[in-house]
């Protein structure tokens, strides 16, 4: 009988096509998770527009739907640490493209909210899944850089969303956007065929020769022939899944954790939400406000992808606490500048916002790697179900923002100090859980470890 240590094996894994598998698919679901949460920001104007109704309730009407992404991150990841990742991912996409597509058929404003709320249960709970399925599977020199890959479908598709929002908005309506939402159920076949489901569920629950498959895909070092018995050095605890955030030393990070995403979400849905809307205040036409939504989420890829790589160098806490401090500083600057300095609010844009939109990413990353595995769903999805308090927050502040006409460099202040309070909170986190290695404080390097023969 041969014998196998589950986190060594697959820390120390080689980059393969199951990987690849896993973060495609996954990355595929954060595509059209972005796309989701970014048509409303593009179709804000001409829906306020059509039903005539103040930026405020348009703030309320977009909140509805972080209601629901609050609820099913906090429902959904604490029943995958308990049911598996593979089947709750499932379920919430069918969820949300649904409800997406209905928005189409929307005839009152607030049937729309209700719609929204419904399609956010289902956003919601897919995060989550997908950056504890992908930190499950990742190689440890890889971590950070795989979740931050597969998080950049988040701004593709928001790319996807505000180019058709320029296409068309003008020709098919708004509402044609909300039905190519609806495209996500077309992978629901493929995600029950190919996505796999947790190694360490499938451990809990016994399921061992298809959990040695796995392993011997990731670990071509591991025997071929012969019985597999797989091994795990974290125990699960019994209790209710946010119990197990709070033991063990796990509270006082857990508290700041809950703090940052509040923070960080308050600020990326209220420029998701008003930043077209801002710039048109600002003096630009809708397509030119639409284009700033496109600098957004390309500069958001970039510094993902090359934050990414610093983190599994350097460690994820140093990259976040300077992608907080390049967001604050250049969302607040974004206030002052005159419309005749465009390459400068270009360039504000896309290092404010996407350095925003980067930190969230990392934070996923940081919150999956300071938990251990039974209570990681739970941990990221009571991080962001805590943080779309703040989400909600945002939509509704910058609404109630422009409906009251303060100056300009208000509404981005009050995006920009967010960012502040998510430094200090984030600092404030203990750098190691008793008893637990702090992958997200330290670099990533190569596992060693060892297989045993009986």
């Amino acid at each position: 009988m041969h014998s196998a240590d589950l986190d060594e094996t697959v820390g120390r894994s080689r980059f393969g096509r199951l990987h690849l598998r896993v973060i495609v698919l996954c990355g595929l679901l954060i595509v059209f998770d972005g796309y989701d949460l970014t048509i409303y920001g593009a179709s804000v104007p001409k829906m306020v527009a059509e039903f005539d109704i103040s930026p405020a309730i348009a703030g309320a009407i977009g909140s509805a739907a972080l209601v629901g992404m609050m609820i099913g991150a906090i429902v959904f990841g604490g029943l995958a640490d308990r049911l598996g990742r593979r089947m709750p991912i499932i379920a919430c996409v069918v969820l949300y493209t649904v409800f997406t597509g209905a928005v189409f058929l929307a005839t009152w404003s607030w049937e729309i909210g209700i719609y929204r709320f419904l399609a956010g249960l289902g956003l919601g709970g897919v995060m989550p899944n997908a950056v504890a399925l992908v930190t499950e599977y990742a190689p440890a020199r890889l971590r950070s850089s795989l979740v931050s890959v597969m998080f950049s479908g988040y701004m593709v598709g928001g790319i996807a969303a505000a180019v058709l929002g320029v296409e068309l908005i003008p020709t098919q309506g708004w509402r044609s956007l909300y039905l190519v939402g609806a495209a996500p159920l077309l992978l629901v076949p493929l995600l029950m065929r190919y996505l796999p489901e947790s190694p360490a569920f499938m451990l809990r629950q016994g399921r061992t020769v298809e959990l040695a498959a796995i392993l011997r895909r990731v670990d071509p070092g591991l025997p071929r022939e012969g019985e597999l018995r797989v091994s795990t050095s974290e125990q699960p605890s019994s209790g209710p899944p946010v119990a197990n955030l709070f033991r063990n030393g796990y509270g006082p990070g857990t508290a700041m954790l809950w703090i940052v995403f509040f923070m960080v979400l308050l600020m990326i849905y209220g420029l998701l939400t008003w930043l077209p809307q801002l710039m048109i205040e600002a003096g630009y036409p809708l397509g030119s406000s639409l284009s700033f939504l496109m600098t957004l989420f390309v500069a958001a890829i970039v510094i993902t992808w090359l934050g990414g790589y610093l983190a599994d160098r350097f460690g994820t806490r140093p990259v976040l606490l300077v992608s907080y401090s390049v967001a604050a500083v250049f969302i607040a600057g974004l206030g002052f500048l005159s419309d005749s300095a465009l390459l400068w609010i270009y360039a504000s844009v896309a290092l404010g916002g996407g350095a925003t939109f980067a930190a969230q990413i990392f934070a996923n990353a940081y919150a999956a790697q300071y938990y251990p595995t039974y209570a990681r769903s739970a941990g990221v999805g009571w991080a962001l179900g805590v943080g779309r308090i703040g989400a909600i927050i945002g939509p509704l502040l910058g609404g109630m923002l422009l409906t009251a006409g303060v100056p300009l460099y208000a509404n981005f202040l009050a995006f920009a100090v967010p960012g502040l309070i998510a430094v200090t909170a984030l600092a404030l986190i203990p750098r190691r859980a008793p008893g637990k290695r702090a992958d997200a404080d330290t670099p990533s390097g190569p596992v060693k470890g060892r297989t045993s023969r009986d």
